[in-house]
C-alpha cells in the first residue's frame, strides 16, 4: 500500500488519460493520491477529480511561480478549504529560481497561506527553491508549525531538513531521489526520521528512474519509495507502510477508502 502525497492529475498529460492513470495506480499498489492545486483558476478540475474518485484528495492554494493569476486572500482560501475533499493548504512557498528579484508579493502570498492554514487547521504543502533561508524564516515568523505540513519535493540540505523537522514538518521525496547525481539528497533521506517521511511523484514532472524523461504518474511513486528504501537500507514494504501511515496522520481530513 502506497500513497502519492503530491501530484497534479489535472494537468493535460494526465487528465486526458484519467482512467488509465488510475488503473496503473491500482496495478502498482498505490491506493491514494493527493491532487495539489497551483492556482485558483484550475481548482475546479482538482476538486472534480477528488469528487469523482474516493481515493483522491485535493488541496487549495496558489503556487509561488504563478504571478499573473487570481490572488487569494485568507477569506477566499478558508471558504474553499471547507470542501470535504480538501485536506491541505497549498501548494505555497517561495521560489527564487524563477523570480530572482525575491519579490515581496511572493512572500506576502506565502504568509497569507500560512495564516489561512492556521485558521482552518489544515496542513501546509510548502515549495521552496533557491529560497530556503527566507522560507524557514517566514515559517517561523508566521508560526507555520501550528498547522504543520510537508516540505514537498525536498531537494535542500540536511540542515534545512533539520530546521523544518524542528518546526514539526514532514519531508517528502520525489523521483529526484532516484537520480544518479542525487547522493546528497539520499543522505537526507537516510537522516529523516521514519515517522516524518513521505513520498510523492509531483507528476507529471520528475519521473523517477528508470522512467526519467518520460511523463510521470502516481503509479511511479513505487519507484520513489524503492529509492528511499535502498538509501535507508530498508525494504520497500517498510517504507510503504511508514509513508502511508504518515500521510493519514498528517492529512487528518483524508479518510482511507
Amino acid at each position: 500500500m502506497l500513497v502519492d502525497s503530491h501530484c497534479h492529475l489535472d494537468f493535460p498529460d494526465l487528465i486526458e488519460n484519467e482512467t488509465a492513470v488510475l488503473e496503473r495506480m491500482v496495478e502498482n499498489g498505490v491506493t491514494h493520491a493527493l491532487c495539489v492545486s497551483v492556482k485558483l483558476e484550475t481548482l475546479p478540475a482538482v476538486i472534480g477529480l477528488a469528487e469523482r474518485h474516493a481515493n483522491l484528495y485535493a488541496s487549495v492554494g496558489v503556487h509561488p511561480d504563478n504571478a499573473d493569476c487570481d490572488e487569494p486572500d485568507e477569506a477566499r482560501l478558508l471558504e474553499l478549504a471547507t470542501h470535504p475533499k480538501v485536506v491541505a493548504i497549498g501548494e505555497t512557498g517561495l521560489d527564487y529560481y524563477w523570480h530572482k528579484d525575491s519579490p515581496e508579493w511572493q512572500r506576502e502570498r506565502f504568509r497569507t497561506h500560512i495564516r489561512a492554514a492556521r485558521r482552518c487547521a489544515k496542513p501546509l504543502i510548502i515549495h521552496t527553491r533557491e529560497s530556503a533561508a527566507d522560507t524557514i524564516r517566514l515559517m517561523r515568523e508566521e508560526d507555520a508549525g501550528e498547522p504543520g505540513g510537508v516540505m514537498h519535493c525536498f531537494t535542500e540540505t540536511r540542515e534545512v531538513a533539520e530546521q523544518a523537522l524542528d518546526l514539526g514538518f514532514y519531508i517528502s521525496f520525489s523521483g529526484i531521489v532516484s537520480f544518479k547525481n542525487a547522493e546528497a539528497l539520499r543522505d537526507v533521506a537516510r537522516f529523516v526520521p521514519t515517522d516524518r517521511l513521505l513520498v510523492e511523484t509531483d507528476s507529471p514532472y520528475l519521473a523517477p528512474m528508470p522512467f526519467r524523461g518520460k511523463t510521470n504518474q502516481p503509479a511511479y511513486v513505487r519507484h520513489v519509495a524503492q529509492a528511499v528504501a535502498d538509501a535507508r537500507g530498508e525494504g520497500l514494504a517498510a517504507v510503504a507502510e511508514a509513508t502511508t501511515r504518515n500521510f493519514f496522520r498528517l492529512f487528518k481530513d483524508a479518510r482511507p477508502s
